[in-house]
């Protein structure tokens, strides 16, 4: 690999303040892939004073929509461009299978493609008319770039989360600053050379790599931010929201879930179990939609569970870079050990453990754990009320609508949703019943850059994707104009009244 030791800041690489370096680990074999630039609250200063200048005083945000899309477009090129190698360091830097990192650089690309659409069409849209009550005044609400954002990405999708976030706010006219994870920090490093190579002016998209208390918590917490998107866990999410609320910044938070699938006894088992794995073991777990509490209605229970397990056990595990995997290690060290022991706790309050859970025989090394499947999990337990982020789906009976739905909404969560019928009548009520802010029919996890992503309750603030993530990085502004030829007459008297 090369050398990653390098920040990204005012269209230069540089290195940190104080020289440091962490390093980052293949998780398929423990090895170290590459020594990584650590930031520090110096040089988050630094990108920060970056971004701000180059919103304050430089081209990007003056610049038409049109002209800032035909930049992302540029981007986006340069993505597929280099796909294959990109999805190379990503199955490395994450443990992914090579065809779903292809799918997520895909998806990436397509994001700027997307955003380079809406920047296009922003001049046209950005203000509107507004009608009032008096004749005598006319108004119009105008969008404009909310400022410098700050970006703080996870390490299950790394360039595709960055995308998400860096896409919308550069066709909003913002500038940025972006910390991915530690775990996954190679490929955001990638985006900011293909942004400078796009022509992204100095400034617009600063990257820096490090530690979350180094680096995550000073971007967080830095007065020259204007706008927070994190992606991550619900207790970082907190901690961003409450630094966020000393300068009452404008935040956007896309957190955790436990996302429930509920299966009525009239669905295609075949289907169903393919949607369920699909729901829980694509990328190892580690989505936060992930549907991994499934509620079976009873008739179909036992079948399911047999089939499901069968099917559970045929996946292959191994190196994301070999041929037919479809499972990979998970991230870290520290990831399998919570998932292990979730396992555990989970078994330890009443599940039924009926394939998966160990380390692969054939693999000595590597984060590997097979896929899991617990049954008949008591509705109280803790690993049915809380995320895991893993290959563990948890599975329980239910007997009627009414009471899957009241399972299903029984979370802290609300992220995704899931119902499978061949009843559609029903699949569209139930839909309409979740609290959740992704539901979806028949299916699970398909997402589409154009349709709004979010939720409920803990699992976040705000929508990512569609027109709605533009919006993230937009302001309104009122501007009223006084139209009539007479004097307003409150204070200053006329003349003629006198």
């Amino acid at each position: 690999m090369k050398s990653y030791d390098r920040l990204f800041i005012d269209g230069e690489w540089v290195k940190p303040v104080e020289g440091g370096t962490f390093q980052t680990v293949n998780p398929s074999d423990e090895t170290v892939l590459a020594d990584v630039a650590a930031a520090t609250a110096e040089d988050v200063d630094l990108a920060v004073g970056a971004a701000r200048e180059a919103f304050d005083e430089g081209p990007w945000p003056r610049m038409s929509g049109a002209e800032r899309g035909a930049i992302l477009r540029k981007i986006a090129a340069g993505i597929r461009e280099r796909l294959d190698e990109l999805a190379q360091i990503e199955v490395r830097d994450n443990g992914k299978p090579l065809p779903e990192a292809l799918w997520d650089l895909g998806d990436a690309a397509g994001c700027f493609e997307f955003y380079a659409g809406l920047a296009e069409t922003l001049d046209a849209n950005a203000e509107k008319p507004v009608a009032l009550a008096d004749g005598r005044f006319s108004s119009i609400a105008r969008k404009e770039p909310i400022g410098v954002a700050g970006a703080i990405i996870p390490w299950n999708f790394p360039m595709l989360m960055a995308a998400w976030k860096v896409a919308p706010a550069l066709a909003a006219g913002c500038t940025m600053v972006l910390k991915p994870s530690e775990l996954t920090p190679l490929t955001a490093l990638e985006l900011a050379g293909i942004a400078s190579k796009a022509g992204l002016p100095r400034g617009v998209l600063n990257v820096v790599t490090g530690l979350g208390q180094d680096a995550g918590a000073p971007l967080a917490e830095h007065p020259g931010v204007d706008k927070l998107a994190f992606t991550g866990s619900v207790p970082t999410g907190s901690r961003i929201m409450q630094s966020a609320a000393r300068d009452i910044k404008n935040v956007s938070l896309e957190l955790g879930g436990k996302s429930p699938f509920i299966v009525f006894d009239d669905s295609d088992i075949e289907a169903a179990v393919e949607w369920i794995m699909f729901g829980i073991f694509w990328n190892q777990g580690e989505v936060c939609s992930a549907t991994s509490r499934v509620l079976v209605q009873r008739k179909l229970y036992a079948p399911l569970l047999e089939r499901l397990t069968e099917q559970a056990r045929k996946i292959t595990i191994g190196d994301g870079l070999q041929q037919d995997v479809l499972l990979g290690p998970l991230v870290s060290r520290g990831q399998y050990d919570k998932v292990r022991e979730a396992i555990s706790r989970g078994e330890a309050e009443g599940a039924r453990r009926l394939t998966g859970g160990e380390r692969p025989a054939h693999l000595a090394k590597g984060y590997f754990i097979e896929p899991v499947v617990l049954a008949d999990v008591p509705e109280d337990s803790w690993i049915w009320r809380e995320e895991i982020f893993g290959p563990v789906v948890c599975v329980r009976p239910f007997d009627d609508e009414a009471e899957a739905v009241r399972s299903a909404n029984d979370s802290r969560f609300g992220l995704a949703a899931a119902v499978m019928s061949s009843d559609l009548a029903r699949c569209e009520r139930v839909a309409r019943l979740m609290r959740a802010g992704i539901v979806w029919i028949n299916c699970s996890q398909p997402t589409f850059t154009e349709a709004p992503w979010g939720g409920y309750k803990q699992s976040g603030i705000g929508r990512e994707l569609g027109e709605w993530g533009l919006n993230n990085y937009l302001e309104i502004k009122q501007i009223t104009r006084y139209e009539s030829d007479q004097p307003w007459g409150w204070y200053i008297k006329s003349e003629r009244s006198e």
